[in-house]
């Protein structure tokens, strides 16, 4: 079965066919670099990671290109206010930045561009534009002439006269239609600039993204254009007009976008207080937890940050510990160990695969795993005679990690897997007062034992244990 993906310009699944055999060059917007990442960001970060990590898991090629936007007007505005330059405000953030992908586990892109890097390149792209009349200069301003491309709104699905309808244009304005955009943005006095044929300026944003995927992934028609949901309009419909200007080909075959993050109910921002960098919700919560209730949303889906949601994630990834943990207890016993073929493996294994061949079905694809993991537990309740045991447990355990770690990023932290003196004198403890039937004791040490992080439970084979 071949991958299928939800193509947000024909607005249908579509089997995934790359333009060049199996390569397949994805693009994805950036961050901007005005402050620090926050959780919307994250789940952007991490879904497309989990999608070229399964790209790659089913055999393609992957060259994956991500931008940074590192000069704008927000970057602007907060050097302004912190009395510092625009340069020093974004060499920080982009500092933070790749500080927030180590921690969440997420691979960089193959490459990550700074727009500050290919201004040069921009000037070459809007120059051709306006040779081939799709642009125009207006007092030191380039401004992208919507009308000239009469695709404009084939991705966000309105048309011209609607959009206008919501703009107006103001008097004095340097622009011949308010639905035109700016190429190029003439520097006011203090501000960074760049020398070009219109004078001193910096490249608009929409031209970034254009320039530079075309530019790093050397082709002239993206396979995967990926963003969040709010990108599609202006932003992903102005680098369609643009690009398919320049090329007078199709910019991207594939277009995917993801939904939004909310925070009970609201949506996040500062104003409100809601505003959750990843920085201090990977304070509060495990990464797996986060990565978990990311994925229990499909990737299109709007998604609400709440307590309950993030229990219920935790409570989900405490079932892989507890498999894990006596997965290890069992497997330590045995000096050779062995992958063998096993039906329920395969079986579930498969059904993981076709999930996450259905566009990217992760809500699907972990009820796989889920499952996989239920008869793995059963398997090892009922089956300690079967003379491939351990063989059978060491395979099973081994591909769901395989599965959770290669595909979806999980687990890629060590785990703690030694006790301290004093955690073990507490376990000998308790140990000996149920050996001494003094219960009371043996639940003030199991509490005592659960502040430190570490489960205790009662089995007919004894006490066992595991990390929280």
């Amino acid at each position: 079965m071949s991958i299928q993906i939800y193509n947000s310009l024909s607005k249908k699944l579509e089997d995934l066919v790359p333009l060049s055999g199996k390569t397949i060059r994805m693009y994805s917007c950036g961050v901007t670099v005005y402050d620090k990442c926050h959780l919307g960001h994250a789940r952007s970060l991490y879904i497309f990671d989990v999608i070229r990590r399964y790209l790659k898991f089913r055999g393609y090629d992957v060259y994956f290109v991500r931008n940074i936007t590192d000069i704008d007007d927000k970057i602007i505005n907060r050097a302004n206010d912190l009395g510092k330059t625009s340069e020093e405000v974004s060499t920080q953030n982009i500092k933070d930045y790749y500080d927030d992908m180590n921690r969440l586990g997420v691979e960089k892109a193959d490459i990550e561009p700074r727009a500050t890097e290919n201004i040069a390149e921009m000037i070459k792209y809007i120059s051709t534009l306006i040779a081939d009349g799709y642009a125009y200069e207006s007092q030191g301003d380039v401004y992208f002439n919507v009308r000239k491309f009469p695709d404009y709104g084939k991705l966000s699905g309105q048309s011209v006269e609607h959009m206008r309808e919501a703009v107006r244009i103001d008097k004095g304005d340097k622009k011949h239609d308010p639905l035109d955009f700016a190429l190029w943005k003439k520097s006011k006095e203090g501000e960074p600039f760049w020398d070009s044929p219109w004078g001193a300026g910096r490249p608009g944003w929409h031209i970034e993204c254009s320039c530079m995927s075309l530019k790093h992934l050397q082709c002239e028609t993206l396979d995967i254009h990926a963003g969040g949901r709010d990108l599609i309009f202006p932003h992903h419909e102005n680098e369609i007009a643009q690009s398919e200007a320049y090329t007078k080909k199709p910019f991207a075959k594939y277009w995917i976008h993801h939904g939004l993050l909310t925070i009970d109910g609201q949506k996040m921002a500062k104003s409100l207080g809601n505003f959750i960098t990843v920085e201090d919700a990977l304070k509060k919560y495990p990464v797996d937890d986060v990565k978990i209730f990311f994925l229990m949303s499909a990737y299109g889906s709007a998604i609400d940050f709440t307590q309950e949601k993030m229990l219920e994630a935790h409570k989900a990834i405490e079932r892989f510990d507890i498999l894990f943990w006596k997965a290890s207890h069992i497997l330590e016993k045995y000096s050779t160990l062995k992958m063998i073929s096993v039906d329920f493996v395969e079986r579930h294994k498969a059904d993981f695969i076709a999930a996450m061949d259905d566009d990217f079905n992760t809500p699907k694809a972990l009820a796989a795993l889920f499952n996989f993991l239920a008869e793995t537990n059963r398997f090892i309740e009922s089956q300690q005679e079967n003379p491939q045991f351990a063989d059978t447990v060491y395979t099973a355990v081994e591909t769901i990690e395989s599965l959770g770690r290669e595909v979806l990023g999980l687990f890629l932290r060590e785990p703690q897997i030694k006790l301290s003196p004093d955690e073990e004198q507490l376990l000998q403890a308790r140990t000996l007062a149920r050996q001494n039937k003094d219960f009371k004791k043996a639940d003030e040490l199991r509490d005592a034992l659960k502040a430190k992080g570490i489960i205790v439970e009662d089995t007919k084979d004894g006490q066992t244990w595991r990390f929280a």
